[in-house]
């Protein structure tokens, strides 16, 4: 029934253009799974817990999901360092309960994307053991080198300057080899070498494995680390710091976004697109994580000769450009930029959080949180949720403990004071479901981080029963965002003021207008001053969870006066905002009725 639903609710509030392929529009999830939902007690989350929340995932609206790692691993980066890429670590479950979520996200419609880590694997891997061993058949799978000589005598120094992402020298040595290994993260992580062919056929397989499985695709990543320089010479000095362990000691001109890099991903799409080819059905997708300049990034989307690479790489611009302090006009020329630099047939996307940054209602503020929500899924091209983020979960930052904190990158500063800054902990604590006992995450006596202790307040059970809270605001966008005009329609973006932004979308003679206002004093706009021909009277289609204004009501085009932080669509031509509102209304009062 609630199947039937909500194909009904999506059949009759849009006509979606038919050219489009599933990815190009979707609405992407990301589950850290440690931190979703606990099954059996143990105060970890896993697939069970997964699988029994699916279907808030579908009332949510959204389409795909993509689970950080979960194959099995010594947890040294919690699944980041993998022992095992065939097999599911038995702290979330078994291959047969990955299987099953496979089927039962199917039948609702949601494609399940996969963590692909290609760079390293843990030192557990048995690839690594038998490479220590000078194994004939690995002894080449890791990035290995005898080191410099030591002009004091004794064991050689390290080959360079090089430093690892996690407050370390690059470098470690192992004794029972005799030489240094590469590993740009951890220790735990050592680097594969994929200059050898072994090596590139050996993750070839990995992807057709869980392609094979039923996996929808993969976000692979850290991408850009996966080549470096061949002669290993020293990169050069910052000048930023003298601490030689700190990642911003050098630049990462021969450790990152080398070419080689680029030429793999497009190995990589020809594998898919065979794959694709030979196994009909939904397409199989390839997403890239890499925090690089604007032009490296580009790069990921095709070769030079037009040929496509990842199907896209994730934009960082509201994580990495942007923050609180930023005005209008620079929402405004960062946003342009992005499209003027997007590659022809390129599809965009926009993410707001992951497990790795501080959540973004912690750095743009919870009062901003509606403005923002509204540009991760209202600008054109695919949107990407971190999990809690639609509930307005924030950061624990103050909260965890130096005793606590399990992150390397944190740990590894071996400063029990300045570590939280450090510590990626504070975005990964448990989901926060209701107000009982570990926020209806676990019913241990110990959960693996700590819950927020805001999730008295802040939950998901508390937000289903206030229409304006961020969650009902979030079903209303995910909604709107299915309609054509947000799916196929151009874009135009303004900054009325130093504080207010705001864009239109337009297919068909149809036009969307999002008014948002960043700033703590209200303001005033004409609408018309965006060059769009708009009529006198405008409906508003979906108003903000702090807003005065609510879908139906009907403003002054020339003089619509924006609140401290109000954020507003509406629609030029009234017959159809109306029955758009009408549609998003209706849509979320059966949404509720039959998933609560």
């Amino acid at each position: 029934m609630k199947q039937i639903l909500l194909i009904f609710l999506v059949v009759a509030s849009v006509a979606i253009a038919q050219d489009k392929d599933w990815w190009e529009t979707a609405n992407f999830y990301q589950i850290y799974p440690r931190s979703f939902k606990d099954s059996d007690g143990d105060g970890v989350g896993d697939l069970k817990g997964i699988i029994s929340k699916l279907p808030y995932l579908k009332e949510l609206g959204v389409t795909a999901t993509w689970l950080s790692p979960i194959l099995k691993s010594p947890q040294v980066d919690f699944g980041y360092d993998i022992q095992d890429f065939f097999n599911v670590d038995e702290i979330f479950g078994t291959n047969a309960d990955l299987a099953l979520m496979f089927s039962e996200a199917e039948k609702l419609g949601i494609k399940i994307i996969m963590d692909f880590v290609p760079n390293h694997t843990s030192d557990k891997h048995e690839w690594f053991i038998k490479s220590v061993e000078r194994d004939p058949e690995y002894i080449n799978y890791y990035v290995w080198h005898d080191g410099k000589p030591n002009p004091e005598g004794g064991r050689n120094l390290p080959p360079n300057n090089w430093q690892a992402v996690f407050a370390t020298r690059a470098w470690t040595w192992n004794e029972k080899r005799g030489q240094y290994y590469l590993h740009q993260f951890a220790a735990g992580q050592p680097d594969l070498n994929f200059r050898n062919p072994k090596v590139v056929q050996a993750m070839k397989d990995v992807l057709s494995h869980w392609m094979t499985m039923g996996a929808a695709g993969f976000r692979i990543d850290a991408i850009n680390h996966l080549f470096e320089v061949e002669d290993f010479r020293d990169e050069p000095l910052t000048g930023w710091t003298n601490d030689t362990n700190n990642y911003g000691y050098t630049h990462h001109y021969y450790t990152k976004d080398l070419d080689e890099t680029y030429n793999m991903i497009s190995e990589w799409r020809t594998l898919i697109n065979k794959f694709n080819e030979d196994n009909p059905g939904n397409t199989r997708v390839l997403f890239t994580e890499a925090y690089a300049n604007l032009t490296f990034t580009m790069k990921y989307y095709f070769d030079e000769a037009g040929k496509p690479r990842a199907h896209f790489p994730f934009n960082f611009l509201l994580i990495e450009n942007l923050n609180e302090n930023s005005s209008a006009n620079e929402f405004k020329t960062k946003i342009d930029e992005w499209f003027a630099a997007l590659p022809a047939g390129a599809t965009s996307n926009w993410v707001l959080g992951n497990h790795d940054k501080p959540r973004f209602g912690s750095r743009y503020g919870t009062e901003r949180i509606d403005g923002m929500l509204m540009l991760l899924l209202l600008l054109p091209g695919v949107a990407v949720t971190y999990n809690g983020d639609e509930i307005g979960m924030l950061d624990y930052r103050y909260g965890i403990s130096w005793e606590d904190t399990v992150d390397p990158q944190a740990c590894n500063t071996n400063d029990p004071v300045n570590f939280v800054w450090a510590s990626r902990d504070p975005v990964r604590t448990p989901f926060q479901w209701d107000a009982t006992e570990n926020a209806g995450f676990s019913t241990a006596n110990e959960t693996w981080l700590p819950v927020n202790d805001n999730y008295r307040s802040l939950n998901l059970a508390a937000q289903r029963e206030d229409e304006d809270s961020f969650f009902k605001y979030y079903q209303r966008l995910s909604t709107l965002r299915t309609n054509k005009v947000f799916q196929n329609g151009d874009f135009k973006s303004h900054a009325f003021n130093d504080k207010v932004f705001s864009f239109q979308r337009t297919y068909q003679n149809e036009t969307y207008v999002v008014l948002i206002n960043f700033g703590s004093a209200p303001y005033t706009v004409k609408v018309n001053d965006m060059g769009v021909n708009f009529p006198e009277k405008a409906e508003v289609v979906v108003g903000g969870s702090r807003s005065c204004n609510k879908a139906g009501d009907i403003l002054d085009s020339n003089a619509i006066t924006l609140k401290a932080y109000n954020a507003i669509v509406i629609m030029a031509n009234s017959a159809s905002a109306a029955v758009s509102s009408l549609i998003i209304l209706i849509a979320g009062f059966l949404i509720n009725r039959f998933f609560n």
